[in-house]
């Protein structure tokens, strides 16, 4: 225990905060990494290009091209960061040791090698159906498409992933949180907003259809606003996917890069805690219009911590990151992205959230007092107490560039 950390104890005790307890609630939260930052969103099930509204800026050398490279890149992340983890998988991951099938015909054993992959590190799997970048996607629509062959191809994709995830579920011992994404949309104008939605709904309710643990899959259906190419209309939206979550009691799921910019997915957090055991973030960072840039340690990822935290619920939020950067080394995209999440609960941990509340319906004036002075707390101090309790390193861009020099810059 450092000096920094005891005199930083002391500062929080004048508060009413116990260090020692957020620390020892903070080892416990599990945070699942999305696998697709190591490789730009590529996969391995298809040589399509990125689609779906969604698009990978830079070429920074290094870039996982295979299973093993993957792998062995989330190994490393995996030994920099602290605390319980996931891995998120899409399903254009899926590993090929014999013969490739297309998606709609996705078994358990196509990803069998990261279950042996999650099992010898203690890892729960969480998955998503890959709605994009595919020769089946017709005129920008999947589930939504007028066109039924196609229709019927993503609705068997969804059912098959289904499978999958109580599959994952059941092999790793830790819940599978299977989020069904959409790219579905037009550019302009549509003539007619219903029809592609109805089919929408028709499309899940015949994926939900296959029978499944819910104590072992939890099944989350996820919103955009927008996106490249789709900008005038996009069929799941935020009406659509809560209503649909509320009418068939599954998990609705915000990723916070997916509203219009002046929305904070902090703020609508409450109300869904309020109608729902359970709900799952996609935690990323926008920028303007842009979705998916490396989660950083700012305001609204300390805002949707706070949340999580003073409403008790962080056995009741299904935390995962989401975003993807190839201009910079995306090692250390990974890891500052998943710190910066572990550092903003930290810092929702240390808030003397009672006294806060009680603030709020007894003086403004001091509410506003304390939230600024509770900036400045040695929060630092804390954090780096609980990177040396976890065995991890404060410094990890030198081993990321040690790992660079060895590894990555030998990729072709």
């Amino acid at each position: 225990m450092s000096k920094m950390y005891e005199l930083a104890r002391e500062v929080y005790r004048t508060y009413g905060v116990d260090t020692e307890k957020a620390l020892d609630t903070l080892k416990d939260v599990t945070i699942s990494i999305h696998c697709w930052q190591g490789d730009d969103v590529i996969g391995f099930d298809s040589r399509e290009s990125l689609s779906g509204g969604i698009q990978t800026t830079g070429n920074y050398p290094g870039k996982a091209t295979t299973p093993e490279e993957l792998m062995a890149d989330f190994d490393e992340v995996l030994r920099l960061l602290p605390g319980k983890k996931k891995i998120n998988l899409h399903a254009s991951y899926a590993i090929f040791e014999k013969r490739a099938v297309g998606r709609n015909h996705l078994k358990p054993e196509h990803f069998k090698k990261w279950v042996e992959f999650a099992k010898e590190r203690g890892l729960g799997i969480d998955f998503n159906p890959t709605f994009f970048s595919h020769p089946m996607v017709k005129d920008n629509l999947t589930l939504s498409s007028p066109d039924e062959e196609v229709r019927k191809y993503w609705v068997d994709h969804g059912k098959a992933c289904l499978k999958i995830a109580q599959y994952f579920a059941e092999e790793t011992g830790e819940p599978c949180v299977m989020n069904i994404w959409i790219p579905d949309g037009y550019k302009d104008i549509p003539a007619d907003r219903l029809g592609p939605r109805a089919r929408f709904k028709k499309s899940l309710d015949e994926i939900l259809s296959v029978r499944y643990d819910k104590s072992k899959v939890y099944v989350t259906l996820e919103s955009k606003v927008f996106g490249i190419g789709l900008e005038s209309y996009t069929v799941g939206s935020a009406e659509f996917c809560l209503s649909y979550a509320n009418a068939k009691h599954i998990t609705p799921l915000m990723d916070n890069g997916h509203y219009h910019p002046t929305e904070m997915v902090s703020d609508k957090i409450s109300s869904l805690l309020l109608f729902n055991d359970k709900i799952a973030l996609h935690i990323t960072r926008p920028v303007r219009w842009d979705s998916d840039h490396v989660v950083l340690f700012d305001d609204e990822t300390r805002e949707i911590a706070k949340e999580i935290v003073r409403n008790d619920a962080l056995d009741r939020v299904f935390i995962a990151t989401d975003y993807f950067d190839a201009s910079i080394n995306r090692l250390s995209a990974w890891i500052t992205g998943v710190r910066s999440v572990q550092e903003a609960l930290l810092f929702a941990l240390l808030q003397p959230n009672e006294e806060l509340k009680k603030l709020q319906n007894e003086d403004l004036t001091a509410l506003m007092v304390m939230q600024e002075e509770l900036k400045t707390a040695p929060f630092g101090a804390v954090w780096e107490e609980f990177l040396e309790r976890e065995h991890v390193e404060k410094n990890y861009l030198k081993a990321v560039k040690a790992y660079e020099e060895k590894i990555l810059k030998e990729r072709k």
